[in-house]
């Protein structure tokens, strides 16, 4: 239960003080011996609102927020109506001749993969195991599952964008000396933006500090390279790396796949909150770049054969994504899984562009399409929800050096430049979740309809 939320008596009760007011579930409950079955509309729509708006806490997209809320909505008898946005639902629920409406918002939006694999096995298994329970034994067991804590210190989150960014820049071209400038400036940069995170610091604030000391530590770490071990100056290009952290992943492909189910609203606040996002980190990494005259450039030839390369993508793609399923709480076995197909997707994604003439947005579709389709088989094996698999899977592919290089030439008024940086990311970021949809319409027959 909120810290904020009553658990004395009703003469010292107290209203919340937070701007997003704490709702006190359990004052709701008129009888508590009773049913949920049995219970009163209010109780029964205060039980679908509340895991509507847990799981929507979790990341996930509009479409599966509103399956959930007519999956619990039917096994308490009710019709659910619900506008879902990014962190906010209005829902009405009816029950023969009377209706009962609700509004329910968040603070902040986020992503957590392990909440949300646990929220969906709640409502999967809700009518058999749930349903008979009373109304205040049920928001118990979703008070336990608010409360549950982040597998990961944020230690271990830095660490985690550490491997992830390192990963990624090796995937873009970079060798040993980018690798190792990412690695810290990534994980001094999420470490500060998860510690920041758990003081509750505005989305801006934290993305903004967590770049630039990603930034700083990159250009901080090259120059000490430089000095001691006299490498070239060119390596300077992989400072893009340290700052692909934030890369708004799960806000990119939900707001896609939610407008592609005609989710508008959710659809494009998602967008707007995923754009909000990207431009506060390119921004800020362009202050830091022209502050120490850094420019983004070619990086240096590897001088590896194209067979070594691939059998190097396999490991770095893995790793890459398994970082990033760590960052987003994904348990170890949740972020293996991930890491394996997204391992396959990005390499045969970067073989296709390297050796044949697709256009890597032509590419970066058969990439996701892969993705989708390996999530959809194992989740029918072990019921991880889709998108815990493919959006780490995918996040990988999103072309962050594109949209920084985007940024920087428009910020140096080279407008043309820019610009056609912009449109290469803008395909690319268009063409995934159009494969993760194809994917899912073809093993989905829910997906493909809607009613």
């Amino acid at each position: 239960m909120d810290k904020d939320s009553p658990t004395h008596s009703p003469k010292e009760f107290r209203l919340s003080q937070r701007h997003h007011m704490a709702i006190p579930w359990k004052r709701l409950i008129q009888d508590k011996n009773v049913p949920a079955r049995e219970a009163s509309l209010q109780e029964r729509a205060s039980i679908v609102g509340r895991i509507g708006i847990t799981l929507l806490s979790c990341g996930t997209g509009a479409w599966r927020v509103r399956d959930a809320m007519d999956k619990v909505a039917r096994s308490l008898n009710l019709t659910c109506s619900a506008d879902i946005g990014l962190i906010s639902i209005s829902y009405t629920c009816f029950n023969n001749d009377r209706s009962y409406t609700g509004v329910l918002s968040l603070p902040n939006t986020g992503v957590n993969t392990d909440k949300l694999n646990i929220m969906e096995e709640l409502v999967k298994n809700f009518e058999n195991d749930f349903s008979f329970l009373t109304i205040a034994e049920i928001h118990t067991v979703i008070d336990k599952i608010q409360q549950r804590p982040k597998q990961y210190t944020p230690v271990m989150s830095g660490l985690a964008a550490a491997l992830a960014c390192a990963a990624f820049i090796f995937l873009l071209g970079g060798g040993i000396p980018e690798m190792i400038c990412t690695f810290l400036g990534a994980g001094l940069g999420n470490y500060l933006r998860a510690v920041l995170g758990k003081h509750a610091t505005t989305t801006i604030a934290s993305i903004a500090l967590g770049v630039a000391v990603a930034g700083l530590t990159y250009m901080l770490s090259f120059q000490i390279l430089t000095f001691y071990f006299h490498i070239l100056p060119q390596h300077e290009a992989g400072y893009i790396g340290a700052m692909l952290f934030v890369i708004p992943g799960f806000p990119f492909i939900t707001s896609m796949l939610d407008i592609s189910k005609l989710d508008m609203r959710s659809g494009l606040e998602r967008l707007a909150y995923a754009i909000m996002v990207t431009l506060i980190a390119t921004l800020v990494g362009w202050l830091v770049a022209v502050t120490f005259d850094f420019r983004p450039a070619n990086f240096l030839p590897l001088g590896l054969s194209p067979l070594v390369v691939m059998l190097l993508r396999l490991p770095a793609s893995f790793c890459g994504v398994y970082g990033f399923s760590i960052m987003f709480n994904s348990t170890q076995k949740m972020a293996i899984v991930a890491g394996c197909i997204g391992a396959v997707a990005n390499t045969l994604r970067l073989e296709l562009v390297q050796l044949t003439t697709l256009p890597p947005a032509a590419a970066a579709f058969f990439g996701a399409l892969v993705a989708g389709l390996l999530a959809s088989l194992i989740n029918r094996y072990n019921g991880y929800p889709r998108i815990t698999l493919t959006v780490p899977s995918i996040v990988i592919m999103v072309p962050g050096l594109y949209i920084y290089r985007a940024i920087y030439n428009i910020g140096s008024n080279q407008i043309g430049v820019g610009a056609l940086w912009l449109t290469k990311a803008v395909l690319i970021i268009m063409f995934l979740p159009i494969g993760l949809f194809v994917a899912r319409a073809l093993l989905d027959k829910e997906w493909r309809h809607f009613d």
